[in-house]
C-alpha cells in the first residue's frame, strides 16, 4: 500500500499527547484562505525553490528537458529564473542541484516503511505517552494509505491520532475508527462562512462531528484563528456552543495564524491568496476571545 508523503516530523509535541511523530500526508480537497501548510495542497509531487541558496551553477538547466530553466544578469547581478509553465515534474533538476535549492515536496511511500521510520523513536512514545500523528494537508484524502498507517501502528501498539479537517466519507470514518485513538478535529469557521474562506460546506465536516460523537470517539476541537477572517465573537460563540453540546470533545484549542505559509507558497512559485504577514499573538488571541 502507498501513498504520498510531504514530511515526517519526529519529536512532535504539538500534534497530541506526549512525544510523536507526525506523517504529513499530501493532498486536500479544502482550499483555505490562509492555508499553513500551501505544500500539502496539491496530491502530487511539487517544488520549492530557495534562490538564497542558488549557486548559479547551471546543473538543472542541465538536465532538464523542457527548458523551465534560465539565467539572466541585470544591473543587480545574475538570476535564477525558474519557469514552471512547462514543467513535468521529473524531478531531475531537484536531483542535480548540489545545494538543494530546488528541492522536491512529496514523495511515494509504503504504508511499512512509514511504520518503521516511526518505529524509531518508539521508546520515546513509552516514556511520554506519545505515539504516531497522521496530518496533511487532509489524510483521509488518502483513504486507504491512511487505513493501512493506522493499522500498522496499532499492530505495534501505538496511540494514534489524525488531525482532519473532517470533510471524509461516513464509510471512511467507520474504517479508521477502530484503528484511531484521537481525533483532532479542525472547526475553521461559522459555517455560512466555510464555503468562503475553505472552498467547501460545512455540512458533512459537521454530521461527521457528530457522528464521531456518537460513536465514541475521542475528540480535540482545533480551531485555527485567522485575522479578518474568523476573528469574531460569533465565531467563539459557535466553537463554545459545540464544545458544550457535543459529547467526545475533551478539548478545544484555539490556534493562533501565523504566515509561515505565504513564504512557501512563494517557494512553489504561487501568489499567496491571504497576505497577512504578522503573527497573531497568543495573549490578544485570549484576550479577544474572552
Amino acid at each position: 500500500m502507498q501513498g504520498t508523503v510531504f514530511n515526517i516530523q519526529r519529536f512532535s509535541v504539538d500534534d497530541g499527547p506526549g512525544i510523536r511523530t507526525t506523517v504529513f500526508f499530501k493532498g486536500c480537497p479544502l482550499s483555505c484562505l490562509w492555508c499553513h501548510n500551501p505544500e500539502s495542497a496539491e496530491a502530487r509531487t511539487e517544488y520549492f525553490y530557495h534562490p538564497e541558496k542558488c549557486i548559479l551553477c547551471g546543473g538543472c538547466m542541465a538536465v532538464c528537458q523542457k527548458g523551465c530553466h534560465s539565467f539572466r544578469e541585470d544591473e543587480k547581478g545574475a538570476h535564477h529564473i525558474f519557469d514552471r509553465s512547462s514543467c513535468v515534474r521529473c524531478g531531475a533538476c531537484a536531483g542535480a542541484c548540489p545545494t538543494k535549492a530546488i528541492a522536491s515536496v512529496g514523495k511515494m511511500m509504503e504504508a511499512k516503511d512509514v511504520i518503521k521510520e516511526v518505529l524509531s523513536d518508539k521508546i520515546f512514545y513509552e516514556s511520554s505517552g506519545g505515539g504516531m500523528t497522521i496530518s496533511g494537508g487532509e489524510p483521509l484524502a488518502q483513504p486507504l494509505f491512511a487505513f493501512e498507517v493506522l493499522r500498522l501502528a496499532k499492530a505495534e501498539g501505538l496511540h494514534t491520532a489524525i488531525e482532519t479537517s473532517g470533510y471524509a466519507s461516513r464509510e471512511t470514518l467507520d474504517k479508521i475508527l477502530p484503528y484511531t485513538d484521537l481525533f483532532l478535529f479542525d472547526y475553521k469557521a461559522r459555517p455560512e462562512d466555510y464555503p468562503r474562506l475553505t472552498g467547501v460546506s460545512a455540512d458533512r465536516i459537521l454530521e461527521n462531528l457528530h457522528y464521531l460523537s456518537e460513536r465514541g470517539a475521542h475528540i480535540v476541537l482545533r480551531c485555527p484563528i485567522i485575522p479578518d477572517c474568523n476573528d469574531t465573537a460569533e465565531h467563539y460563540d459557535g466553537i463554545a456552543s459545540l464544545g458544550a453540546k457535543i459529547a467526545g470533545i475533551e478539548e478545544i484549542t484555539l490556534e493562533p495564524y501565523h504566515p509561515l505559509g505565504i513564504s512557501k507558497s512563494e517557494q512553489l512559485g504561487k501568489t499567496p491568496r491571504y497576505d497577512n504577514r504578522k503573527f497573531l499573538e497568543g495573549k490578544t488571541l485570549t484576550e479577544t476571545a474572552a
